[in-house]
């Protein structure tokens, strides 16, 4: 049977238990032109929630009450009617929350062929795929890191940010992390993180200003808010702003209203949006750098795997109480 997790309510506030609906359906055979994927890994990412919601901000096709849930994984293609695709091979791409899909492989969907680079399929589902791309191509891309300049990171625990604490640091740069709670500050920190605040028990603005000395050259944004706020009233000349996340938000009944943006011309500042499918033609050479830094010891990733397909639903209400270190996946069956 294709086992499937289906959005059971809208969520409010944070997700919960009941906005998840299992179901189960018969495997079906695939047609000329299409194949059938079994799921190995599903990525949990935050924004699975907003795809629950129809939110248009999740760039994917709307979800009615009942409908899989929109997520990226890892398959391996058990059989194929497709002259581009052939039995047995690895690929990631839009499977969402169930353990088997009929495909015809779309550019909707985004698959593409999974490379080994003599690591476990557990990195293809989140740090060789969007979640590292994301975290290579907005840093690098956008940033436009200098050795010697400082780097703040919000987020800095989580799957993008403590990528991007190590890819500043592997550039010779100053690197401040946000985190919540000790335990997660101290593992920033042994990344390499020259200093870490603890959003949950410091005075966040004022600690960016006494680490910072009002001289962020680039803030990498994952949360939004209020932190976002605070980093542009410590900007350097020409500093960059890379909006790529703002989970703290994605919960508010009312949105944030950011009173102080005019702080960028001031410091001649840029402040970029980020959209990670902007930059698929990057994924190769993106994944092929990231696999030479882990295998260097350069690159360590935080992979917060739970196992057990049953475990979605838990997964992703723990990204949103902050329960996750590095980027979080599910493994559903063995490679």
């Amino acid at each position: 049977m294709n086992r499937q997790w289906c959005v059971g309510a809208r969520p409010e506030g944070k997700p919960k238990a009941s906005d998840f609906l299992y179901k189960e359906a018969p495997i079906k055979d695939p047609q000329d032109g299409e194949v059938l994927l079994e799921t190995l890994y599903l990525g949990i990412a935050p924004v699975m929630r907003m795809y629950m919601m129809n939110s248009p901000m999740s760039n994917e096709a709307p979800l009615d009450i009942g409908d899989v849930i929109h997520g990226r994984g890892v398959a391996r293609i058990v059989k194929s009617n497709h002259p581009d695709w052939q039995d047995g091979e690895i690929v990631q791409g839009q499977l969402g929350w169930q353990t088997h899909k009929i495909s015809k492989m779309t550019a909707r969907e985004r698959f593409l062929r999974v490379k080994h680079h003599e690591l476990s399929y557990a990195h293809s589902v989140r740090i060789l795929s969007m979640t590292g791309l994301t975290a290579y191509t907005a840093f690098f891309d956008q940033g436009q890191p200098k050795a010697g300049e400082t780097v703040l990171v919000s987020g800095a625990a989580g799957g993008v940010g403590h990528m991007v604490v190590q890819m500043a640091k592997i550039v010779g740069c100053h690197v401040i992390g946000i985190a919540g709670g000790p335990e997660k500050c101290a593992i920033v920190k042994g990344l390499g993180a020259d200093d870490v605040i603890d959003y949950k028990n410091e005075d966040v603005a004022a600690r960016i200003r006494a680490l910072s000395k009002r001289e962020i050259d680039i803030y990498f944004d994952n949360v939004g808010g209020e932190t976002l706020a605070a980093a542009l009233d410590n900007l350097a000349y020409n500093a960059r702003i890379i909006l790529c996340g703002s989970i703290s938000e994605y919960t508010r009944k009312e949105k944030f209203g950011l009173t102080n943006y005019t702080k960028t011309r001031d410091a001649n500042a840029t402040m970029h949006g980020y959209f990670v499918y902007n930059y698929l033609d990057q994924f190769e050479s993106c994944n092929a750098q990231l696999a030479a830094w882990i295998a260097s010891g350069q690159l360590k990733p935080l992979i917060d795997e739970l196992v057990g397909f049953e475990k979605m639903p838990e997964a992703l209400i723990g990204v949103y109480d902050g329960t996750n270190i590095g980027t979080r996946c599910v493994k559903v069956k063995d490679a």
